[in-house]
């Protein structure tokens, strides 16, 4: 499922982001990067030590902000790592760093000269966000970001399971009607 919004599209998919033929993949981080499980571990392990050795000089990140490396044996040229929030009730900011983290990747990718990028679904597995408050959160933010910034032109939402694709094709409906 997609979207156009100005000269730019959002795409929604099922699939594996290490195989993504995109400028930048979006890794959900942790604060250290160092690597961990899920969307993270799978990212590191397809991309080999590269990444992880400019991890280690990057000094950790921000909650809500992101950093930039190497692509290493990945198809991407750059993997940005998002620090999303852990979700504690929703009355914590969790939504405006989540909002962030979208919006600093987009930011990266643009300063990085990249047109093309790939999300999976920041913050939703170990962290607990619920999945459709993150999943209009991510597509309104970069629909936002589309919106008033040229240069990046296709957006990617690659998602691992079917729940969470339909989940984020349902905020992807939504957002065409605001």
């Amino acid at each position: 499922m997609e979207m156009k919004i100005e000269d730019a599209c959002i795409e929604i998919v099922q699939g594996d982001i290490t195989r993504e033929q995109v400028d930048a993949i979006v890794n959900a981080a942790n604060s250290g990067l160092r690597g961990g499980g899920g969307v993270d571990g799978a990212i590191h392990r397809a991309g080999g030590p590269a990444i992880m050795e400019e991890c280690r000089k990057l000094g950790g990140c921000d909650t809500g902000d992101a950093k930039v490396t190497t692509g290493g044996n990945l198809a991407a040229r750059y993997v940005i790592h998002a620090v999303g929030p852990v979700y504690r009730n929703g009355k914590h900011g969790e939504a405006d760093l989540l909002a962030s983290c979208y919006r600093r990747s987009l930011e990266l990718a643009l300063q990085h000269g990249c047109t093309s990028v790939s999300f999976p679904a920041i913050s939703c597995g170990v962290y607990g966000y619920p999945i459709p408050e993150a999943a209009a959160i991510a597509v309104r933010t970069v629909k936002a970001f589309l919106k008033s910034n040229r240069g990046i032109i296709y957006v990617r939402f690659v998602l691992f399971s079917e729940d969470v694709r339909r989940t984020f094709e349902d905020a992807l409906n939504e957002a065409r009607e605001s």
